[in-house]
Formats: C-alpha cells, structure tokens, sequence
C-alpha cells in the first residue's frame, strides 16, 4: 500500500485555482496533433469531482449549438494548462446530474454573492500561493539533482 501512495504522489500535481461542483470554469487543455500543438478552451459548469488522489477527475458540462455536450478531464493530466473560474456557484450536491435533463432558465446555478465570494477567493489565493510554493520547491530539488 504504501509503495502505490509514493507513486501517486509523484504524479499529482498542485493546482494552483480551487474549484468545486457548481463552478463555471474555463479548461485549457493542450490538443497534440502530429508535430503541432494547441490549446483549446473548453468552458462550462462542474457536474462532478470523482475519485481521489492520481485517479481524480472532474465533469465538465457545455451547451454546443442546442446539445449537451459533456467531458471528463483527469486533474493531474499534464495537458491542462490551466483552469480559470469564469463564476462561482453555490450548491448543495456533490453531484449536479440533475442539470441534464433541465431546459433554459432552469439550467442555472446560484452565483456566490458579497461576503461569501470573498471568502471564497481568500481561499482560493492562499491555496495558490501554496501550490506555487510547492511547485517551486519540487522544481528546485529536480535542478539540485541535474546538477548534482
């Protein structure tokens, strides 16, 4: 058990935005094709977070020209660049499936407001800040072993 925990921790990765189920977030997410590469911006709202450690991922819902159109992205996948939360939602489920079989106005997520969004980002800001610690010192201790 414990050699699988030392493998996961080397392949998860600090994230340096918090979101949660409710959120509407912007994914960018490296496409490799042939020689070249690019990123595409998937945008949508969080159904779900599943699983934990190296094996979490996350749903994330779209509308695409009348369809409903949902993806699943690993959370320590190399490929995402970034996620960026376009809006904070406030719900009570861990799980929002729900919101698949709603049509328009029903379709929508209660947004954090006043004193509730700045806790929220308070939060989120401190956990970057300690993401981009970590990541320094994991990018230290990986040059002070090249060198070495």
């Amino acid at each position: 058990m414990d050699l699988i925990k030392a493998i996961e921790e080397k392949q998860t990765r600090a994230f340096t935005t918090q979101f949660k189920v409710g959120d509407t977030v912007k994914v960018y997410f490296k496409i490799i094709e042939g020689k070249t590469e690019r990123v595409q911006v998937y945008e949508g709202i969080v159904l779900c977070m599943k699983n934990a450690g190296a094996r979490k991922t996350f749903t994330v819902r779209k509308e695409s020209y009348g369809v409903g159109v949902e993806r699943v992205f690993p959370m320590n996948s190399p490929r995402i660049v970034k996620v960026e939360i376009v809006r904070a939602g406030k719900v009570r489920k861990s799980k929002l499936y729900y919101l698949r079989d709603k049509i328009g106005k029903d379709k929508k997520v209660k947004e954090l407001l006043g004193g509730e969004i700045a806790t929220f980002v308070a939060e989120q800001n401190k956990a970057a800040e300690a993401a981009a610690r970590a990541e320094a010192a994991k990018a230290d201790a990986a040059n002070a072993a090249n060198n070495a």
